[in-house]
């Protein structure tokens, strides 16, 4: 096919008007996760807002995964509080460049391949484990801020209004899809609590979310060895984090879209969001995969999205707080809620008999680790090695010796299978 029939393509299966609604979508649902990532941080909210736009707009711009949203993520910022904490944040800053740099190399490498070697048992774990963490991090909502559950009136209200949320994005494409559900969903509820004035907890009750661009900055940390052995351990960590994360959702996008992504150059993509957010204030980031399933499921499929949605946050920044601070937390966690539902692998439990038993434990290990350590990496790689272990065993057990006698009377072995040794 002709470049110019590829360009001809791509402009006719391309809808602005659902591109555009989605990201619209997409940014609404960033501001309450990038700013609860800043505090998990330890950060000013503002942080994980500026990262969410420079890392999403970099990334939909040059990323392998159209469609594909990045931006400010749980998994990067449990690894970066023990670094604030003893350091600063100035070291941060320093950390995600230098992670950025890593990405960048292992992209340029052309080792994103490797992801293919996460077999689907794994898969089926890291998406149960993670829409779980995305269902039960809903929770937090449901408390004061000094940590007591909601009771009475307050607690009705808000159940009331997340089950209406999640009603409207269940039954609104059933009747048209000509904007998001989840958009009309936000808008709706949104739209009822401010005009009949009802009391309920907002997305200005979690942070302040008003500010103006961000502005280039320097690490101010000493460029020495021992500012990069400090930051080095941090680094390599975050950089494989936020890959592992990154080129996982774009297999669960592929599937989703029966597309393909090119894994390589979204590691180079995210590497370099990464590096340029170091240098503005950022804390780093990877591909969001909640958001990225919202954006694909209220079709957003192209660059567009992406670009709205970053562009949008920032414009949310810079003058639309005061208008979206308003927004209840009700409608984003029943947005959420319906987001949890849709990621979990409800076909995994119907193949649990019909799978090797090795399987079963492989995705139940792996979403035990994901719920209870909240480490998508970590909880991957072991899967991956309690497979290969697996695999090894069982091609073990397939050896077998060929017995036969020369003309001398000599018996002669002769093994076939895969033999393995060690010492």
């Amino acid at each position: 096919m002709s470049l110019i029939h590829k360009i001809k393509n791509k402009i006719k299966n391309l809808n602005t008007k659902d591109e555009v609604l989605s990201g619209t979508t997409v940014a609404l649902a960033l501001v309450p996760e990038a700013i609860a990532f800043s505090i998990i941080a330890n950060v000013s909210p503002l942080v994980g807002l500026y990262s969410a736009f420079i890392i999403g707009l970099i990334t939909s711009m040059i990323g392998g995964r159209p469609g594909m949203i990045s931006g400010a993520t749980g998994a990067v910022a449990v690894v970066v509080v023990a670094l604030v904490a003893r350091h600063g944040v100035e070291y941060l800053f320093a950390a995600v460049v230098l992670m950025g740099i890593i990405q960048m190399a292992i992209g340029f490498l052309k080792l994103g391949k490797f992801i293919r070697l996460v077999p689907h048992s794994v898969m089926f774990g890291f998406l149960n484990g993670l829409a779980i963490v995305i269902f039960t991090s809903q929770f937090a909502q449901f408390q004061t801020p000094d940590g007591n559950w909601l009771t009475g009136p307050v607690l009705w209200i808000m159940l009331v209004f997340v089950a209406l949320t999640m009603a409207i994005i269940y039954i609104l494409p059933k009747f048209t899809k000509a904007i998001p559900a989840s958009l009309a969903a936000i808008v709706a509820v949104s739209t009822i609590t401010i005009c009949l004035q009802i009391p309920t907890k907002t997305v200005g009750d979690l942070a302040s979310i008003s500010g103006g661009f961000p502005v280039f900055h320097i690490p101010l940390v000493p460029i020495n060895l021992e500012t990069f052995y400090i930051i080095l351990p941090y680094s390599i960590i975050m950089a494989l984090v936020g890959l592992i994360e990154s080129l996982l959702t774009l297999n669960v996008i592929d599937e989703m879209t029966e597309t393909r992504g090119r894994g390589n150059k979204e590691s180079v993509a995210q590497g370099v969001a990464n590096t340029v957010c170091g240098f503005f204030g950022g804390m780093g980031g990877c591909a969001m995969i909640g958001q990225s399933i919202i954006n694909v499921t209220s079709g957003g499929k192209n660059r567009i999205s992406g670009i709205v949605a970053a562009v949008g946050l920032l414009l949310i920044i810079l003058c639309g707080a005061s208008l979206v601070e308003k927004i209840p937390m009700a409608a984003l966690v029943g947005l959420m809620f319906m987001v949890a539902i849709g990621t979990f692998e409800w076909a995994s439990l119907r193949i649990i008999k019909k799978v090797p038993a090795i399987d079963v434990v492989v995705m139940v290990i792996v979403a035990a680790v994901t719920v209870i350590f909240h480490n998508l990496a970590v909880a991957v790689i072991i899967g991956v090695i309690i497979s290969a272990l697996a695999f090894a065993w069982q091609s073990a057990k397939r050896i077998y010796a060929k017995v036969t006698v020369d003309e001398d009377h000599v018996k002669q072995y002769d093994i076939v299978g895969p033999l393995f040794s060690a010492q």
